[in-house]
């Protein structure tokens, strides 16, 4: 008897599932207005009143019954007894059980990388996942404060539930360059894309993939192999690659003891002063490069490393002269505890600070002009 009641249960609840909200709704409306016109017919029912019925028909029907509203009539009471009741419970019912259903399908979709987050903007894609080291790189980018709130999206084509489903979301698919992973990621939207795949193929296809998707995303792609780095620029010229620099950080390793140590502060968000970049703004004056890196050491105890022209730093120049010239829209690089905003300057209290120019056999002043 017991399995029979559990498979008629089973079955009830299944079928209950399957009816759409506006059936349900609909049933839900049929019930309370036939409840209404029958209590209505009854005759002397205080509750019969538009304010109270609706009162009365509610906590009968979620099964709470204050008791300080109820029928008086012997007709209105079986009414109640044979109709309201067990029609609001079921209906009642029936309403959570949908919820609930409806709840636990999308909590489960998104945990077996089924959703889509095509409404998410300026978001950060990640295509590949590798484990603990994406794991750390997930620690890496929450560790940033000025990232800490971006919104992640994690594509893998691996059969694996969402593995960090407290920290991002989880899109799952065939192929990382597919347009159905791509479109349920919102590449499309995103502020900028990670691409590492299983290997540099997959790597470079998904970089291409997204690339094709959102021409204005910054896309960074990681390499065991150059070539596969040239070729994807060759195709993409505003993506940024990253090319394995395992055996040039072995040789300063054995030549400077501790440079392993340093290389990894300075990438690493989670201790201590790290490499950060900002944009010059385009109202700026040009200054120099001493006067920058004296006004960002004394007001941020920070230390300026390095500038370059272009977004992805391909005329990167470390450590330049004094007298370089740091025009508007140049990217800076430097070491802080944390992201300086440009709007954190003070750009027109900077001294200028600029080089002058060699003119015939002229000697070039050494001081700075304000």
């Amino acid at each position: 008897m017991h399995i029979i009641l559990s498979r008629v249960a089973k079955r009830i609840y299944a079928r209950i599932v399957g009816l759409s909200w506006d059936t349900v709704l609909v049933l839900a409306a049929c019930h309370f207005a036939i409840s209404w016109a029958l209590i209505a017919l009854a005759g002397g029912e205080e509750i019969a009143e538009g304010g109270k019925f609706w009162y009365f028909y509610a906590t009968t029907a979620t099964t709470v019954g204050y008791g300080d509203y109820s029928p008086s009539t012997w007709p209105g009471r079986l009414f109640t007894v044979l109709w309201i009741m067990p029609g609001g419970i079921a209906l009642f019912t029936m309403i959570i059980a949908k919820a609930l259903q409806q709840v636990s399908d999308r909590w489960s979709k998104g945990v077996r990388g089924q959703s889509s987050y095509e409404n998410l903007v300026d978001h950060i894609v990640i295509l590949g996942w590798h484990g603990f080291r994406t794991q750390r790189m997930i620690d890496q980018l929450r560790g940033d404060i000025a990232e800490k709130d971006r919104q992640i999206v994690l594509c893998t084509v691996q059969a694996i539930e969402n593995p960090m489903s407290d920290q991002v979301h989880f899109v799952r698919g065939a192929e990382l360059n597919t347009p159905d992973v791509l479109t349920r990621a919102g590449v499309a939207t995103a502020g900028y894309i990670i691409a590492l795949g299983h290997d540099d193929s997959e790597t470079l296809a998904a970089a291409l993939g997204a690339a094709a998707v959102n021409h204005d995303a910054h896309i960074v792609a990681y390499f065991d192999h150059e070539s596969f780095a040239d070729l994807l620029k060759s195709h993409c010229a505003h993506a940024e690659c990253t090319v394995s620099l395992s055996i040039e950080l072995m040789v300063r390793s054995a030549q400077d003891p501790g440079s392993s140590r340093v290389q990894r502060q300075l990438l690493s968000t989670l201790e201590g002063p790290t490499q950060f970049s900002l944009k010059v703004p385009e109202d700026a004056n040009t200054v120099g490069y001493g006067a920058l890196f004296a006004t960002l050491k004394e007001n941020h105890d920070a230390t300026l490393i390095g500038v370059a022209e272009s977004a992805l730093g391909d005329d990167l120049i470390l450590n330049a002269p004094s007298g370089h010239r740091i025009n508007p829209g140049t990217i800076v690089y430097f070491l802080a505890a944390r992201r300086i905003e440009p709007g954190e300057i003070d750009w027109p209290a900077l001294k200028a600070g600029l080089a002058v120019p060699r003119t015939g056999n002229a000697t070039p002043s050494p001081g700075l002009s304000t």
